[in-house]
């Protein structure tokens, strides 16, 4: 399937992205795919894994979807896959040293290992991780349920301090994702369907227009807005924390390597884990109808801030970038909330004040009754709003047969309470625990609407 069409007047990098589907997932003598069904050698990849001085032990679980389960608590999940460029690793700046201001990926293919995800879990340094249940009411809120995922619990060593517990755990992920693709997709690739992405604009570039672009079309820009308000609230960008970075340009497909990854520990229910970030729905849609139904022009990177000035002067300067690339609509998506509203409203204010239109999405925290106010700022141009859900409302999810991790958390989770666990084994919590429940990427089917 095309995900976008090529002009071939346009001055473009090509990406073709290549999904080979997992159907089943087990353990074996030897890592590999055969037939559809992934192989894991759990002994190999443990001791990969245990090569990391700061890993105490790891257990290897692997859980399919339907079954009985609840994973928890949920750090991070990862999709595996491979870059077929020579010298240009996935994970660029985590896995392998990269600086995306002068060596920008080039044209080529991008595997994935679809239908599995690597999960990590571990204990929580915060209390912000999630549930991921496989089966019953939890499941319908999660696109994780339909995942075979092979899951990775990582015990660090004691002693060890927080920041350096979170990043254990997340290179862990990154480095069994990275073992899982390269065994699996040691074969030729021939006559697997693919899809094909076309950069429309670079950095350094704005405001590109021509030939290369149907007349008619609205111009359409995507400012897309990383978690980045430290406390363990973090996103990276190329191994760069981006709270240490202004806002700048993004070519879109850089997404599908993996140029950004998790580091947070924000609520489940709206946290982008690097899953989300690898298959962001807004780039991807962007891309596929580029140059049929409007013309794709530019992807702008902003951070979250903490105080008032941090916010001011990154809003001032996302909203200077995209005004740059002259386009008639925006659409802007956040992570986290509360006080990233704050720093929402400021980039849809200055955006329209530029004279472009903006297009909102974002969760709602509007009460378990849906009555309070929803947002904690606002302003009157952000008129155009898609919510993804209301993520106070209260679900009971009965017991599991299986818990792989340590549910026990649950009662320290935004979200949960101490009072959530109820007579018959089942809890009430809020849809905060679930990850991904109300993903501002637009990821699952929740949204809420006026009554």
């Amino acid at each position: 399937m095309s995900i976008a069409k090529h002009h071939a007047l346009a001055p473009h990098i090509t990406h073709h992205w290549k999904k080979i589907t997992v159907s089943d997932l087990d353990f074996a003598p030897a890592t590999g795919l055969e037939n559809g069904k992934l192989l894991i050698h759990r002994d190999e990849l443990i001791s990969r894994l245990q090569s990391d001085p700061n890993i105490r032990n790891v257990k290897v679980d692997i859980v399919h979807p339907g079954e009985s389960v609840r994973i928890v608590p949920v750090k991070d999940v990862i999709e595996p896959r491979l870059s077929l460029i020579p010298g240009y690793q996935v994970f660029p700046g985590v896995l392998s040293g990269w600086d995306p201001d002068t060596n920008r990926i080039p044209s080529g293919e991008i595997v994935s290992v679809c239908g599995m995800v690597v999960t990590t879990v571990g204990s929580i340094v915060g209390f912000q991780e999630g549930v991921i249940d496989m089966s019953g009411p939890g499941a319908k809120y999660s696109l994780f349920s339909q995942k075979h995922h092979l899951v990775l619990d990582i015990t660090v060593q004691e002693g060890i301090g927080r920041h350096d517990h979170e990043k254990t755990a997340r290179m862990a992920g990154f480095k069994a994702a990275d073992y899982i693709a390269r065994h699996a997709l040691n074969k030729p690739l021939a006559g697997n369907a693919h899809e094909t992405l076309i950069n429309p604009v670079y950095p350094g570039s704005p405001g590109r227009q021509g030939s290369a672009e149907p007349k008619g079309l609205p111009r359409i820009a995507y400012l897309y807005m990383l978690q980045t308000q430290g406390l363990l609230h973090d996103t990276y960008y190329c191994g760069i924390d981006a709270k240490k970075m202004l806002p700048r340009f993004m070519v879109p497909s850089e997404v599908l390597f993996g140029a950004i990854v998790s580091g947070n520990c924000v609520s489940a229910c709206d946290k982008n884990t690097t899953y989300h970030h690898q298959n962001n729905p807004i780039v991807l849609e962007l891309l596929r109808r580029d140059k049929t139904d409007w013309n794709f022009v530019g992807c702008v990177l902003t951070n979250e801030n903490v105080t008032l000035g941090e916010k001011q002067q990154s809003s001032t300067l996302a909203a200077g970038l995209i005004a740059s690339l002259i386009p008639d609509g925006v659409i802007i998506s956040k992570e986290g909330f509360g006080n990233p509203d704050a720093d929402l409203m400021m980039n849809c204010s200055k955006i329209e004040a530029h004279g472009i239109k903006t297009v909102l999405l974002t969760d709602e925290f509007a009460g378990q009754a849906g009555a309070s106010q929803s947002l904690v700022d606002g302003h009157p141009d952000a008129n155009a709003i898609v919510s993804t859900g209301n993520a106070n409302e209260v679900i009971v999810l009965p017991p599991l047969k299986k818990i792989v991790g340590d549910d026990r958390v649950i009662t320290k989770m935004a979200g949960g309470s101490s009072k959530c666990r109820l007579p018959d084994g089942s809890i009430a919590v809020e849809l905060q625990v679930l990850i991904g429940s109300t993903n501002q990427l637009g990821f699952e089917r929740t949204s809420a609407r006026f009554i």
